[in-house]
């Protein structure tokens, strides 16, 4: 019976491997495609996200907002695709941290409250994906299979004339 559980979950583990892309896709889709979302209407409503940001007491409430919102524009679409997508997340950690330091301080009074934040939820997805990459249907794992395809080229070589 031991050795019919123990095949049973080897099988079970081969599997979960074969489709642990599906898990970074899900994780990259769900990401990109709320902050592609949330961007589109900050950057459509500049003068509200600025109004915002002076009464959380960010500085330069104006460049801040201009940045926090292209970032999360631009950013959350490269996710999509899944272009550059382990340096497009670290800006959106850094744009989720902001928020609960600032905009969630006041509800957050121990570990339960941060983590029932939804801003923890995308920083962790983020951290996820910074660690792991974008998964096998991407564009960086595209690019990746290309260049290991193409050949190698040695660098000419000189030779010193006499």
């Amino acid at each position: 019976m031991m050795e019919l559980v123990t095949k049973l979950s080897q099988k079970m583990l081969v599997l979960a491997k074969k489709l642990d892309w599906v898990a970074l896709l899900v994780a990259r889709l769900t990401v990109g495609i709320l902050f592609v979302s949330t961007g589109w209407g900050k950057v459509h409503s500049l003068d509200k996200v600025t109004d915002f940001f002076a009464e959380l007491h960010i500085p330069a409430p104006g460049f801040n907002a201009v940045l926090a919102s292209y970032t999360e524009l631009v950013c959350g679409a490269l996710l999509v695709i899944g272009l550059a997508s382990r340096l497009a997340s670290i800006p959106l950690v850094v744009t989720m941290v902001v928020a609960l330091v600032t905009a969630k301080a006041t509800e957050i009074h121990g570990l339960p409250d941060l983590f029932g934040e939804v801003e923890w939820t995308y920083l962790a997805i983020l951290l996820v994906i910074t660690a792991l990459g974008p998964g096998a249907l991407s564009v960086d794992t595209l690019f990746a299979k290309k260049a290991r395809v193409l050949p190698r080229v040695a660098p000419a070589r000189t030779h010193a004339s006499a």
